[in-house]
């Protein structure tokens, strides 16, 4: 019998990190051939496209599938199951298959597809990993924006659970074979407190390791060999009304607490090359004190530059670096995507980053 090809699922609320950990990932894969499914949310696809213009061997677009039609554990057999089928079936198929989850995806039924028989015997899950933002954590949060969180609820159409996020949290930890404790280089002395916290929840056997940035060494990350699909039993999941095979009903009138898709709004700004990334950056973090900006992310060419600036902000924390060089006939331009509380001032918010970028 052939072997099965691993996959690895990396679960973690918006701003944890999941994308930072992945780049790292690839950027010290040695070789290994890895392809990636993405869980992406939002009009402009920006955690697919900083994967797809990592400018790293072994990596091109062809090895990098995005879902866009909501949670990955809500569209298994629409979106998920074909898109793994896709990536085994290549002629060359990977070495690793890496998933990186939306922050409201339950892990548990995700793992359970690994049992459909069209993959079962071809496919397995090498581990799940649950990243958290240790920041966050120590204040008492489970995200650093738990806003843009509920965004992410609010806008899902194809979302079919209402689950809080103290219990979603539960069922990735429950579901967790490794959990990286993020941006520990943030935490200082909450740092021990914050990791043996994560410790005292999680199954007996389960590592917890530290991060800054996502650098974990591939080799803590990969091979694991758990067979997670096998191990269903040990994952204890507080939400068991979740169905594979379920039906999706776009009936607000069906939501019992009142959840409408309208109280939160996305809007795409296209902008020139900049001069310099201070004044844009600047006029954001203006932008999102003035408005009920929730997320902002995106990309800049700066003029002189050969490479592509990434810009990613959660609430008020932005962080940015350059990706990859501009593709020849590629715009130099800038684009973003502002998300945030419905009723949001795009025009407002456009002319105040247009005059920065100027």
């Amino acid at each position: 019998m052939a072997k099965k090809i691993p996959a690895t699922v990396v679960t973690g609320f918006l701003g944890a990190g999941k994308t930072t950990l992945i780049r790292h990932l690839l950027e010290n894969a040695n070789g290994r051939r890895i392809a990636l499914i993405i869980n992406e949310f939002g009009d402009l696809g920006v955690d697919g496209e900083i994967l797809k213009g990592c400018g790293i061997a072994g990596c091109g677009d062809d090895d990098v599938i995005e879902l866009s039609n909501g949670c990955i554990c809500c569209t298994v057999a629409e979106d998920f199951v074909p898109a793994i089928q896709k990536l085994i079936d290549r002629a060359e198929p990977p070495d690793h298959v890496v998933i990186e989850t939306s922050g409201l995806a339950l892990p548990q039924p995700l793992v359970r597809a690994f049992n459909w028989p069209d993959i079962r015997t071809r496919v397995t899950v090498d581990g799940v990993v649950t990243i958290v933002d240790g920041p966050a954590l120590a204040a008492g949060r489970f995200a650093a924006d738990e806003a843009a969180v509920d965004l992410q609820r609010a806008a899902d159409d194809n979302l079919d659970h209402e689950t809080p996020l103290s219990e979603l949290f539960e069922d990735q930890l429950a579901c967790a074979d490794l959990v990286v404790v993020n941006k520990t280089d943030l935490l200082g002395a909450a740092t021990g407190a914050t990791v043996e916290g994560i410790r005292a929840q999680v199954r007996p056997g389960v590592s917890v390791l530290e991060a800054s940035r996502g650098a974990i060494d591939p080799l803590a990350l990969l091979g694991l060999s758990i067979g997670a699909e096998d191990d269903l039993e040990v994952r204890r999941e507080i939400h068991h009304h979740h169905d594979l095979d379920h039906d999706h009903d776009d009936d607000d009138d069906d939501d019992p607490e009142g959840h409408g898709h309208d109280e939160f709004e996305s809007h795409v700004l296209d902008l020139p090359e900049i001069d310099a990334p201070d004044a844009l950056l600047a006029a954001i973090r203006s932008a999102v004190e003035r408005h009920d900006i929730l997320r902002v992310k995106g990309f800049a060419a700066v003029r002189g530059k050969p490479l592509r600036l990434v810009i990613q902000g959660v609430g008020p924390r932005i962080e940015t670096y350059y990706d990859r060089a501009h593709a020849a006939g590629e715009p130099r331009a800038t684009r973003l995507v502002v998300i945030g509380q419905s009723g949001l001032d795009a025009a407002a918010i456009g002319d105040a980053l247009a005059d920065a970028a100027r």
